[in-house]
């Protein structure tokens, strides 16, 4: 029965992690199908090109969300970091190598802020990466003066950079170079959560917390670790954000970061905390990627994307809710259930037996088999009716009488209130 109930559970979770690929094919073959030159490689280059910032910033996030915690700030100091490196270039002087990793240093030194006011400042996630949010949002408008931070064209001698995440030929054909960056941080995070001592520690925070601190795990230390990640990440994707859009604004990056959670909850990280995916969330990027380009190939507004990507989310959450649910929730198994459950390992049996008669050519032996099977279905099916009609009548039975005696009780209880009343 234990062995039972623990298939179905597998079979649960590993429907789950099929949905998200599943989703993102139909949704593409969808788009494919009735919008404007969808199955087409400049469509393609697109639906990368806006992948990537989203997907770095969505991979850190998800480290961040199995521990149980948040990060509203990751949009806001991806932007912060790459307006700073931006700045340090064309104003301060510095060499492209150096701005780049200036962007990669704020982006960390943020992650390590947030890290200090959750863990060990004890800070609500929410609140403070809140704070960070408008901390950076500011930070990048002193430094830019409010003026936008240009990086050099691609063609410059300083534009080296841009390749690493588009290669264009001779010919004007462009390469999507950065896949492969954004796949490469992605099977080195999936190592790390899968693979490492902080991985495991991540994800024992997010399942019980307390539990991991009564077993030895340092929770501080590691809880940080994740929001160190997901500065690191922000500043990756600060970088990848330069190389694609060339120019950036002060104050952008509202609502990137409501993307990146959209992303690792679609690709099927719970909210709750102790359960994730960085390919999950990789997936769950894309899907809103593919919806970002493809709802325009439908002749639909932008206001549309945000719309589906609200039903696709709200859709994941109640998946997850359900999902655990299922698997925490205690069920009674009724003698009906017990019964069946005998009854069908009894059949499975005969029907092994009958397979091993046919192979061995005793017709005789597998006919009467055939015939024994038949009876026991049929047996099956009227005991386990009448089994199940017994115990609903006995339910409804006990359902009467807790009624009646809590009638009796608020009875005995308006007595008792009238007796003192009236001395």
């Amino acid at each position: 029965m234990q062995k039972t109930e623990l298939e179905t559970t597998r079979k649960m979770f590993s429907l789950q992690k099929l949905m998200a690929p599943l989703a993102l094919v139909l949704i593409y073959i969808f788009f494919g199908i009735f919008g404007r030159n969808f199955f087409t490689y400049p469509t393609f280059i697109n639906i990368v090109d806006s992948a990537y910032y989203i997907g770095f910033a969505a991979i850190g996030v998800t480290f961040v969300i199995i521990t149980g915690g948040i990060d509203l700030s990751v949009g806001a100091v991806m932007m912060c970091a790459a307006i700073t490196g931006g700045t340090a270039y064309r104003v301060w002087g510095w060499p492209m190598w150096a701005a780049l990793l200036l962007i990669l240093a704020v982006g960390i030194a943020f992650g390590i802020f947030n890290g200090i006011m959750v863990s060990r400042l004890k800070l609500p996630p929410f609140i403070a990466t809140l704070g960070t949010m408008m901390i950076s949002m500011g930070t990048g408008s002193i430094v830019s003066n409010v003026r936008s931070a240009t990086f050099p064209a691609r063609t410059a001698p300083d534009g080296w950079f841009k390749n690493i995440f588009k290669y264009i030929t001779e010919d004007f054909v462009s390469i999507p170079t950065g896949l492969f960056v954004l796949l490469g941080v992605t099977v080195i995070c999936h190592i790390i959560l899968t693979r490492t001592k902080m991985g495991r520690y991540i994800f024992a925070i997010g399942s019980n917390k307390e539990a991991a601190r009564l077993s030895g795990v340092n929770t501080q230390r590691w809880e940080m670790s994740a929001y160190i990640v997901a500065g690191t990440t922000a500043g990756i994707g600060g970088i990848s954000f330069a190389a694609v859009y060339t120019t950036i604004m002060p104050a952008r990056g509202q609502g990137f970061e409501l993307d990146a959670i959209a992303g690792a909850v679609i690709g099927g990280t719970s909210l709750a905390g102790g359960v994730g995916s960085v390919f999950g969330t990789l997936i769950g990027v894309f899907i809103m990627a593919v919806l970002r380009t493809g709802l325009p190939s439908m002749a639909l507004q932008a206001h549309y994307q945000t719309f589906f990507t609200g039903v696709v989310v709200i859709a994941a959450v109640l998946l997850d809710m359900y999902r655990t649910r299922k698997a925490t929730e205690v069920k009674l198994i009724s003698p009906a259930d017990r019964y069946r459950e005998f009854m069908q390992q009894q059949i499975s049996q005969k029907k092994l037996e009958m397979a091993e008669a046919k192979k061995q050519g005793d017709s005789a032996q597998a006919d009467a088999l055939v015939k024994e099977i038949r009876k026991m279905k049929e047996e099956l099916r009227t005991n386990f009716k009448r089994m199940k009609a017994e115990e609903k009548t006995e339910m409804e039975r006990l359902h009467a009488e807790e009624r009646e005696a809590e009638r009796e009780f608020q009875e005995m209880l308006k007595k008792e209130k009238d007796s003192s009343s009236s001395k």
